[in-house]
C-alpha cells in the first residue's frame, strides 16, 4: 500500500489545475480532504490514512481508490473491485470513548480492495462483514477517531476474548472484552487513561468481533 506521503503527492497532482498557477501545499490537500491542518500533520507523521476522506475524494472525482492506495490501473481493477463489496453504515459511530449510537441506519455498499479480502477472513466471510465508524480515543493506539472498522456479525463468542463491538445501556462501543471466571465481563480500553468496567453478561449485547480496520498502514 502506498504511504500517506505518496498519496498526498498524488492528490497534489490531481488538484494542481484547481490551484494553478499556485503550487499545491499540504495545507491545500488537508482543505480538499476536509481535515484540519493539525490532524493532517499528525496523520502524515504516523503514516495513518484518513480512509473516509479518501473515499469521498475518490468518489467525487470518479477515481479508483485502489489506484490511489496501490497504484494499480483502474482497468485492471474493475472486475475485482465490483465483486468485493460490504455493507457500510456510514452514519453509525461505535464509540471508543463515551457511548455513541445513531437511530438512523443509512447503508451503502463499500468497495474494498482485493488485497483486503484476506484480512477480513476471506471471500466466504464477506456476507457477515459490516463496516461502521469509530469515535473517541479510549482504544488508542489500536483504533483512532474516524477509522472505519469491520465487524464480523457471525463471531459473537467472547469466551476467548478479543475486540468486539458491543451495545450496553450507555450506547454502542468498541472495546476489548475478557470473560471472567465468575461469568461477568471485563470491558477494557486499550488507552490506559480509561478504567476497566465489569458488567454482567445480561448487560451486554455482542454485535460482532472487530476483524480489521481502514486506518492501519503498517
Amino acid at each position: 500500500m502506498n504511504s500517506f506521503a505518496d498519496i498526498v503527492e498524488e492528490i497534489k497532482s490531481i488538484v494542481s489545475e484547481e490551484f494553478a498557477p499556485k503550487k499545491v501545499f499540504d495545507k491545500d490537500v488537508a482543505e480538499v480532504l476536509g481535515i484540519s491542518q493539525m490532524n493532517f500533520a499528525t496523520m502524515k507523521k504516523r503514516n495513518k490514512l484518513p480512509f473516509n476522506e479518501l473515499l469521498d475524494f475518490c468518489a467525487k472525482r470518479s477515481i479508483s481508490i485502489n489506484w490511489l492506495l496501490y497504484g494499480q490501473s483502474p482497468e485492471s481493477l474493475v472486475e475485482a473491485t465490483n465483486n468485493y463489496m460490504i455493507k457500510y453504515f456510514n452514519d453509525i459511530n461505535a464509540s471508543a470513548g463515551g457511548g455513541a449510537d445513531n437511530e438512523a441506519e443509512t447503508v451503502e455498499n463499500l468497495k474494498i480492495p482485493e488485497q483486503f479480502v484476506s484480512m477480513l477472513g476471506g471471500e466466504k466471510e464477506l456476507k457477515n462483514i459490516e463496516a461502521i465508524n469509530v469515535s473517541g480515543d479510549s482504544m488508542e493506539p489500536t483504533f483512532s477517531y474516524n477509522d472505519i472498522v469491520f465487524i464480523n456479525r457471525a463471531k459473537t463468542d467472547i469466551n476467548r476474548g478479543g475486540i468486539f463491538t458491543i451495545r450496553t445501556e450507555a450506547g454502542l462501543f468498541i472495546k476489548r472484552i475478557q470473560k471472567r471466571i465468575d461469568g461477568r465481563v471485563d470491558v477494557i480500553s486499550d488507552n490506559n487513561v480509561y478504567p476497566t468496567q465489569t458488567l454482567e453478561m445480561n448487560e451486554i449485547e455482542v454485535i460482532g468481533r472487530v476483524v480489521s480496520r481502514f486506518g492501519d498502514v503498517d
